[in-house]
């Protein structure tokens, strides 16, 4: 058994709460907000964020950060990625050297378009930084529906250690060495879920949204090979796999949002009525940033930027985005009379 902290009390850490606790380990959540961690303790659930999932009696609720990171074999850091750098700072005096913290968030940073485990690392460098990501709604997680899931550290040992932590038989763990490729999928996959929901408002069919998610894909895997990333992981569980997900269900508040829009919604009326933090709007300046820095096109983005940031209409979007400039899909296979 571990002592695990878990440092949010969103939908995803509370998810990845009972997960841990079910695998028999010692659980600590904490959260800033006195309220939710009241509304935990007394109920054991998360009436606003995981309704439905009741909570084992044995998972502890704390808004004493010292407590819920001090002895802790493993720790979580399961808050929305605009507060990953703002909590890591807060957590870094109470971290030990060599301490575990596994990020399960998924973003770039706007400003200096740092992943959030680069962040973490310069924030709290006595660290020992591991991602989680996959195909995993929350609400699915934690009602036990079978799901798989990539755990990215730059060790073996480490990676081989956490999958022991996390797997159990509806929660099937892989490694990876790839954490750049992890964290990029991850991050990007919800810009081109906004522009899915979006053709989802505007009224298309199955025909745009396939279009979307293989086409989105490659502009990922593009951007993210130019930064170091590998081919595979984009074709794995953390690019392809997380793409669909998230481009199909209405689990996903980046597609939520994205439809909003495309029916006609401004940007703050859309995260106003999803009502919990979409990650894309946050990520998509950041991947016009990289994209600039690394000579990369990546025009579905552009796109949703141009829509979210600049007033375009969505409809004018995907105009522009079906005649753009013909293309070959793929420059590497060669004719054979060429």
């Amino acid at each position: 058994m571990e002592n695990i902290g878990i440092i949010g009390a969103g939908s995803w850490g509370i998810a990845l709460a009972q997960l841990l606790s079910n695998n028999g380990h010692k659980v600590t959540v904490w959260s800033i907000i006195e309220d939710e961690i009241k509304m935990l303790q007394e109920k054991h659930e998360h009436v606003d964020k995981l309704a439905g999932v009741k909570l084992n009696d044995s998972i502890e609720y704390t808004t004493d950060l010292e407590s819920a990171i001090k002895g802790k074999d493993v720790l979580v850091l399961a808050v929305p990625s605009p507060f990953t750098r703002s909590t890591a700072h807060s957590m870094k005096e109470y971290v030990a050297n060599g301490q575990i913290i596994v990020n399960v968030a998924k973003g770039v940073e706007e400003a200096t378009l740092m992943t959030l485990s680069q962040i973490i690392e310069e924030e709290i460098p006595q660290a020992v930084v591991a991602v989680l990501s996959g195909p995993s709604h929350a609400e699915e997680v934690g009602r036990g529906i079978p799901t798989t899931i990539v755990v990215g550290t730059e060790k073996k040992e480490c990676a081989e250690y956490l999958q022991n932590v996390f797997m159990s038989d509806v929660f099937r763990v892989y490694t990876s060495p790839d954490v750049l490729g992890i964290e990029l999928g991850a991050a990007l996959k919800n810009v081109v879920a906004l522009a899915a929901g979006i053709a989802d408002g505007l009224g298309y069919g199955d025909n745009t949204k396939a279009a979307l998610i293989t086409r989105g894909i490659a502009e990922i895997a593009r951007l993210g090979m130019a930064m170091g990333g590998r081919f595979e992981t984009f074709c794995g569980l953390t690019g392809i796999g997380d793409l669909i997900v998230t481009c199909a269900s209405m689990h996903s508040r980046n597609r939520r949002a994205g439809i909003l829009i495309g029916q006609g919604k401004t940007y703050d009326e859309a995260m106003a009525e999803v009502k919990m933090v979409v990650e894309g709007v946050y990520s998509a300046k950041a991947a016009i940033g990289l994209a600039k820095k690394y000579n990369v096109e990546i025009p579905i983005i552009e796109q949703v930027n141009l829509v979210l940031f600049e007033n375009k209409s969505a409809a004018d979007a995907m105009k522009d985005l079906m005649t753009r400039d013909r293309k070959n899909e793929n420059l590497d296979i060669p004719w054979d009379n060429d």
